[in-house]
């Protein structure tokens, strides 16, 4: 049996709001990333595509703040484990960028479709 409470829902989104608060204030590529989605949020709404085009854009937006989210928590995990120099964390650490890179390539990917095949 697995030592945990049970679930509860206001909690759990207590600490979900936590976590972004701090990803927020200490993670500068989240900070980025978040600010261009902000910009780009507007810009679906605006644009005359169709909705399931919209929602593809959304989804690859959030996917790559997704991606960092996981990116971050891999590395403050390494981080905590060890702070010296070790090829497998190392490793760990570079796994965790190429969740961020192939997630921002799909979005670009998918925004690019979507834009050239409605307005070129």
């Amino acid at each position: 049996m697995r030592n945990q409470p049970k679930y509860n829902f206001i909690k759990n989104t207590i600490y979900a709001l936590k976590g972004l608060k701090d990803i927020v204030k200490h993670e500068s590529s989240f900070k980025i990333e978040l600010l261009i989605c902000i910009a780009l949020l507007p810009f679906i709404f605006v644009i005359e595509i169709s909705l399931v085009e919209k929602l593809l854009l959304f989804i690859t937006m959030m996917g790559v703040l997704i991606a960092e989210t996981i990116n971050s928590a891999i590395e403050r995990v390494v981080d905590l484990v060890t702070l010296e120099h070790h090829d497998m964390a190392g490793r760990a650490k570079d796994v965790g960028s190429t969740i961020v890179f192939l997630s921002i390539c799909m979005s670009v990917f998918v925004w690019g479709v979507v834009l050239f095949q409605n307005f070129i």
